[in-house]
């Protein structure tokens, strides 16, 4: 299970990159959790409408490093944001049930994103 779950991580970050709501929703369990350094979500429509606001802000997304252990996948990932654009260095803790995000855990410095 840990291959598919890394697998669903990747193609979920790579529906970022594509800007692509509906793929990203596809990989969301109804009741998921998002915890982010700017505040927190329950629920797919919460997460999503967080996504819709992230989705205005980056350029790419490239995955550095991808762990996975059980039903939790962890990426290293380089967030290519704004005009000039720049990196935000992040981290994700994602969590899986039956196939489907059920907690997302993000991890960076939110100060550059204070005047977003």
């Amino acid at each position: 299970m840990t291959d598919q779950n890394i697998a669903s991580a990747e193609a979920y970050y790579k529906a970022y990159n594509d800007k692509d709501l509906k793929a990203i929703a596809r990989h969301l369990c109804p009741d998921v959790q998002l915890v982010a350094p700017m505040g927190e979500s329950s629920g797919r429509e919460a997460v999503l409408e967080a996504a819709k606001r992230y989705l205005t802000i980056i350029n790419s997304i490239e995955i550095r490093a991808r762990f996975g252990s059980g039903d939790q996948v962890m990426l290293a990932y380089d967030l290519n944001y704004g005009k000039p654009a720049a990196i935000c260095r992040t981290a994700v803790l994602m969590t899986f049930k039956e196939g489907l995000i059920a907690r997302l855990e993000l991890f960076y410095d939110a100060r550059p994103f204070g005047n977003l």
